[in-house]
């Protein structure tokens, strides 16, 4: 055998300095004190137990709210109806210079507001409603230019309007079209909770997907409302709140402080540049090994002596 080989088989004894230390006994007192902590944090900073935002609770409380969000949607007005990808070619939707992301995705969720939250939702209960079939087929019959104008004078007149303990608007006149009578029976349908179901039937077993009555919901100001009440509105944080101002999640600072500063704090396009902005610091931190300069800092600021500073302690 080589000297060479003998002296891979050699193995040197530690001659350096040694203390006892117990993996198990660590592990123990680790765990007890950390599930300790978290039944403590989860008792005292737990958030209350809201109940979900629906339709229905939107139609009972606040039907002129409702019906106006609800006709926007009929005519084509709504923000959901001109916010583009991935739910319509409406516009562009937001950019980062003369880089629009959204349109590169493309409409992937195609979502037509008039069809799919109201006209469809009204055709699965007026087989009971001779005169909700007959307003359905006048309004698809009818050009898209006099939808405008009986939608535009339905809201007009909605606006103005005092609602009955039904929540239907009373003294609607003018040239409405059949708008009325679709809107009072939307507006009896979500009340019952009907709509919430109708915008919530998926063709799978499980029930899931909520993007349609999100929508809705997102283009009125009932949830809004809300979220603002509970410290949860952009201006106040977000998501970096729990319901009733408790502290939320504190890992999403970094992303949610861009929201509180000029320019993102006014900017239209705020959610595609603090998404770049975002990308160029997950970057960084990922290619900060091999960035020249940058990998050096740490080492530069000492930040080794802190992190082994009983190991240098001994040693001076």
């Amino acid at each position: 055998m080589s000297a060479r080989r003998r002296g891979r088989r050699e193995i040197t004894k530690w001659a350096g300095p040694t203390r006892p230390y117990d993996l198990v006994k660590e592990f123990v007192y680790c765990l007890v004190a950390v599930t300790l902590l978290t039944v403590v944090c989860a008792a005292v900073f737990s958030s209350p137990d809201e109940r979900p935002v629906s339709l229905e609770q939107w139609a009972q409380a606040d039907p002129h709210d409702f019906v106006l969000t609800a006709v926007a949607e009929l005519g084509g007005t709504s923000g959901t109806a001109g916010y583009g990808p991935p739910y319509n070619s409406a516009s562009d939707g937001q950019k980062i210079g003369p880089l629009s992301l959204p349109k590169i995705a493309g409409v992937h969720i195609p979502i037509n507001t008039a069809r799919d939250l109201v006209i469809t939702p009204l055709g699965l209960i007026s087989a009971s409603s001779p005169d909700l079939q007959q307003s359905i087929a006048t309004w698809d019959a009818s050009s898209p230019a006099q939808q405008a104008t009986w939608t535009d004078a339905y809201a007009t007149a909605a606006d103005a309007a005092t609602f009955d303990v039904n929540g239907l608007p009373t003294g609607i006149s003018g040239d409405v079209g059949p708008v009325s009578t679709m809107m009072n029976a939307l507006v009896t349908m979500a009340r019952n909770g009907g709509l919430d179901g109708a915008l919530s039937t998926e063709k799978g077993f499980y029930n899931n997907d909520y993007t349609k009555p999100m929508l809705f919901l997102g283009d009125g100001g009932f949830m809004e409302g809300k979220a603002t009440a509970q410290h949860l509105g952009g201006d106040q944080w977000g998501m970096m709140n729990e319901v009733g101002n408790y502290p939320g999640q504190a890992w999403l600072w970094l992303y949610t402080v861009w929201y509180q500063v000029p320019p993102f704090k006014t900017s239209g396009n705020a959610d595609a540049l603090i998404w770049g902005l975002m990308m160029v610091f997950t970057a960084l931190f990922v290619l900060l090994p091999f960035i020249p300069g940058l990998r050096a800092v740490p080492k530069r600021l000492r930040v080794y002596r802190v992190i082994w500073r009983d190991h240098y302690h001994d040693k001076s």
